[in-house]
């Protein structure tokens, strides 16, 4: 037997003007998944347990079978886990966004989809500028990245994740725990390093969003996972262009397969990652 988990993250949308308030699935032409469908068991699942907020750190974990109550560690450690970046039992990793900020309110989440060099000169020169022996920063992909704390204790702490925010003042947004003053501290310094940096200065003469400000959230701690062979009994591998997905397998076990042209962004390589999840059930029965 062997097992492929689909998941088009983002599918749904929403209905939109030019389509005639339909969304780009009602309008889709999908002979192939209607044949699939009518031949196939279809029904409903809740993948954000009770009490969590929705984001795909946890739907990812409740679909691989890990109850997020008790193996939920936050975002941040998660995409540690794939970068190989080594932590402490009580430093704190945050996901730290490259955003764009205007007249004090976020306004893109991903600064215009940055790319990857591009963000890396960014992060590297935060580093430089605002790096210590308890603040690190590391380079991810396009505006994904991450900052870690040492012997940060972030409890209490609610960073609001930039996509659920756009339109929001920056200050609004701030949480008003007394231990978030390091993180605000931060946030705001970053502004002052990448406002005027030569980079974005270009990025904006281009007509593209600069990246002037760094956003901290889905911070946490490290959490060992049990192995997904261990407990399900098959070996197997992930497909993704995302940190969070590839740290999962990462923590369980599974094979992260990365794709060149594989994105995260409506421009992905599908085929190519149709033809990788193939390579995988060669020699394994999950994907």
């Amino acid at each position: 037997m062997k097992y492929v988990v689909l998941i088009p993250d983002g599918a749904a949308d929403h209905p939109l003007k030019e389509l005639s308030s339909k969304t780009p699935l009602e309008v889709a032409d999908m002979p192939n998944i209607k044949k699939l469908a009518s031949k196939s068991l279809q029904g409903l699942a809740q993948t954000i347990p009770e009490g969590f907020t929705a984001g795909s750190d946890v739907a990812n974990l409740s679909i691989l079978g890990y109850d997020p109550h008790k193996y939920y560690s936050g975002r941040g450690p998660i995409e540690a886990a794939f970068r190989g970046i080594e932590t402490g039992d009580n430093d704190t990793v945050f996901r730290c966004n490259l955003i764009t900020v205007k007249e004090g309110k976020i306004f893109d989440y991903s600064a215009g989809h940055i790319s990857t060099d591009e963000a890396k000169v960014l992060i590297e020169e935060l580093e430089k500028d605002l790096g210590s022996d308890i603040i690190s920063f590391f380079p991810g992909m396009s505006y994904r990245h991450l900052t870690v704390i040492k012997d940060f204790s972030f409890s209490g702490i609610d960073m609001v994740p930039p996509h659920d925010a756009i339109g929001v003042p920056v200050e609004d947004l701030f949480p008003k725990e007394e231990n978030a003053k390091l993180l605000i501290d931060l946030t705001l310094s970053s502004c002052d390093i990448l406002k005027d940096h030569p980079l974005n200065k270009e990025r904006e003469e281009r007509g593209l969003n600069p990246a002037n400000m760094i956003w901290l959230w889905g911070g946490g701690k490290k959490k060992q996972l049990p192995s997904f062979k261990d407990r399900f009994g098959v070996s197997g591998g992930v497909v993704s262009a995302v940190d969070l997905i590839k740290g999962l397998a990462v923590s369980m076990g599974l094979e992260a397969v990365n794709v060149e042209t594989a994105t995260g962004y409506f421009d992905t390589d599908y085929e190519g990652k149709a033809r990788a999840s193939l390579d995988i059930l060669e020699e394994n029965d999950f994907v």
